[in-house]
């Protein structure tokens, strides 16, 4: 279904219909006018088109609630008050106009048929769906596809963009969809980090500089000015940029010329600014460390990247997003359960998508090809009170895995004198009882060699942990006892 800017209004009233087809032509409206209700359901029955408002009066629709039900889409204003009030006014009935009309309250009306079209449900899927799948802005998100909205609005252009967000929300994804998607999708993407270049450095990166123009200039260099010719140039963390820097910054964006560092030919720059910063610039004007003149020529079009805990629905879809990645990096993948998802959702992110990504690589690494739960995850990420999982096995296993530990380490134990048995006697032995008490023993002597930090008793047996644990509480073995 298309959408028109033009309003339709229906009036059997010549005299009505032509004081307000003048009113609205006279404010810029594009108007098309109807004297009876079948030329006008003529007209909405040929063409699959929403209209920004359809105006008609009480005396010419009749039966209000069955002609607009018809148009579920279409917003309406009727002319006066209806005669009977006791009947439920339709959904996509968005106002009255009262006569004699005003100026104010018709255009208060329609700005209200406006924002019926504009925030129905799903209008932003639809607005984002010209321009494919947005590379790496993954989420379905209000705020995110607010995001991607902004992307569309503002790429055709080539007004300055500036990105705001904490650290480690994907700035630079929204700079790189915002050159993706305008004319200059076929130049290059230069990004530079003013943070991380030293003050001293910082002009001669930017502009370039001749041969000579300082110690160590041996040949001329093209500045990212230059290299990003005919495409987008991303400054990230601007509010870092020192303030000599910010002056020249201001006159090559304001001229659109610049010179290398040691030159004095005049180049001409055809480049699209985004810049992006997690600091607060109004905060750093206040302070004296950012120019005001420099802030309002990046801020022309702001968009702001939400931090991830304004936006945990996505979780899952960026965890989705990540495992893809990791996979083609370490040809491995891990899956997460329902609860270890649940958990991860709890969490704060002050590191944002970076420090999910981190996460990510970090459990990819550690259990290839595993289901991950609550408990394989570290500390901090643990938001959920799940037990352990402790296998129940017979008694016969656990005392030949007892055994396999035992004896399959290195490392030698040795065995106190009274186990020690040379010889079978004649009358034979309890071999169950007499294993028992070695291994009661040997448990004993790891766990006071290593102060009872059962971990470490673990590793001088060669067990599991969780092994030996159940086998202290087999035995009724404790710090105390």
């Amino acid at each position: 279904m298309q959408l028109s800017d033009s309003i339709l209004i229906c009036s059997a009233n010549p005299a009505q219909l032509e004081k307000l087809n003048t009113i609205l032509e006279f404010i810029g409206e594009s108007v098309a006018s109807f004297n009876s209700l079948e030329a006008l359901v003529d007209a909405l029955n040929t063409n699959d088109i929403i209209y920004r408002s359809l105006i008609i009066d009480y005396d010419t629709l009749g039966p209000t609630s069955q002609f607009l039900a018809q148009y579920p889409k279409q917003p309406f204003l009727l002319i006066g008050e209806s005669n009977n009030q006791t009947s439920p006014q339709p959904p996509n009935l968005v106002g009255h106009i009262e006569l004699p009309f005003y100026y104010a309250q018709l255009t208060q009306e329609l700005h209200h048929c406006q924002d019926f079209i504009n925030k129905r449900p799903g209008i932003n899927s639809i607005a984002g769906s010209s321009s494919m799948l947005f590379r790496s802005l993954v989420g379905r998100s209000a705020n995110i596809q607010d995001v991607r909205v902004l992307i569309e609005q503002v790429a055709s252009t080539d007004a300055n963009v500036l990105v705001l967000g904490e650290s480690g929300t994907g700035k630079e994804v929204v700079a790189r969809n915002v050159h993706y998607y305008s004319k200059r999708r076929e130049g290059p993407f230069i990004p530079v980090n003013c943070g991380a270049i030293p003050p001293e450095l910082l002009e001669s990166e930017l502009f370039g500089h001749e041969k000579g123009a300082f110690t160590g200039a041996f040949t001329a260099r093209k500045g990212r000015f230059e290299l990003a010719e005919g495409g987008t140039l991303f400054l990230d963390e601007i509010g870092d940029m020192p303030q000599p820097m910010q002056v020249k910054l201001l006159r090559v964006l304001q001229e659109r010329t610049f010179e290398r560092v040691g030159g004095n030919k005049t180049l001409v720059c055809d480049v699209r600014i985004v810049a992006a910063t997690h600091q607060q610039l109004e905060d750093r004007i206040s302070e004296g460390k950012f120019r005001e003149d420099l802030f309002y020529r990046l801020n022309v079009f702001p968009i702001e990247m939400p931090a991830l805990r304004e936006r945990k629905d996505d979780i899952p879809l960026l965890l989705q997003e990540l495992i893809t990645r990791m996979q083609s990096a370490y040809d491995t993948t891990i899956r997460f359960t329902q609860r270890c998802m649940e958990s991860l959702m709890l969490h704060d992110w002050s590191g944002n998508v970076r420090e999910l990504s981190n996460l990510v690589e970090r459990l990819v690494i550690l259990y290839p090809n595993n289901l991950i739960d609550v408990n394989d995850l570290p500390a901090k990420y643990r938001h959920l009170d799940v037990p352990e999982f402790q296998p129940d096995y017979p008694e016969e296993l656990q005392e030949q895995d007892a055994f396999a530990a035992l004896f399959s380490g290195e490392e030698e134990i040795e065995l106190p004198e009274k186990n020690m048995v040379t010889e079978l006697p004649a009358e034979g032995v309890n071999l169950k009882e007499m294993l028992s008490e070695l291994e009661v023993d040997l448990i004993r002597q790891a766990l006071e060699q290593q102060d009872y930090v059962v971990s470490r008793a673990a590793e001088v047996l060669g067990m599991r942990r969780t092994t030996l644990v159940e086998k202290m509480r087999k035995y009724g073995m404790s710090k105390d006892n």
